[in-house]
């Protein structure tokens, strides 16, 4: 015998599908929306039926756009230099860059990473497109702003790898990374400490 409504286990259930969302989660926010008005559960509902009908990816950037717009608006604002590219895993690792209020180049999104064990390989990404807009945008720097992770240092790797095969003359430059402030060497894990040691400076 259920414990649980039906509508709400389903919701539930649901909710357990998103990425990073446990059954507790997932409980949570399904008795979080139940608490709301019928007027804020019927504008989510209403927000997630045109999600997808909404949106497009610009055939450029590969960033999520509006599906009336033809690029995206941060590739096509005037103010902004197409000679500097800063390359992400997904569209939402642009919003974090944006917050910096310091980049003013363009993104391109590769749509994740290379991950053997997960069946992505390069020929899944963006990486193609990639070299095209180099050559198109006359693109003078690349910023691999990818996560330093296992599989984002074997992207970065490939894909300058990729540009100098194909004789492009471009400088590649990665994200500088470090120690977080306030974290103790013990709980570092490798990946940083190795970008630590190369990135260290003189005092």
């Amino acid at each position: 015998m259920s414990v649980l409504p039906k509508a709400l286990e389903d919701l539930i259930e649901q909710l357990g599908k998103l990425s990073g969302v446990g059954p507790r989660t997932a409980e949570r926010y399904a008795l979080g929306i139940l608490k709301r008005s019928n007027r804020d559960a019927t504008e989510l509902a209403h927000a997630l039926q045109n999600l997808h009908s909404s949106l497009k990816t610009c055939p450029k950037t590969f960033a999520l756009i509006d599906r009336s717009e033809e690029v995206s608006s941060l590739y096509a604002d005037p103010t902004r230099t197409k000679q500097l590219v800063a390359v992400v895993e997904d569209p939402i690792d642009i919003v974090s860059l944006e917050k910096t209020n310091q980049f003013k180049g363009t993104y391109h999104v590769l749509g994740g990473v290379i991950s053997p064990i997960d069946g992505v390989g390069p020929e899944q990404l963006h990486m193609q497109e990639l070299v095209k807009r180099i050559e198109e945008d006359q693109v003078k720097e690349i910023i691999l702003a990818l996560n330093a992770s296992v599989e984002g240092e074997s992207t970065a790797l490939f894909l300058q790898k990729m540009i100098q095969e194909a004789g492009l003359t471009v400088e590649i430059s990665r994200l500088a990374r470090g120690l977080p402030v306030g974290i103790d060497l013990e709980y570092a894990d490798q990946i940083t400490l190795k970008h630590a040691l190369e990135g260290r400076t003189q005092l």
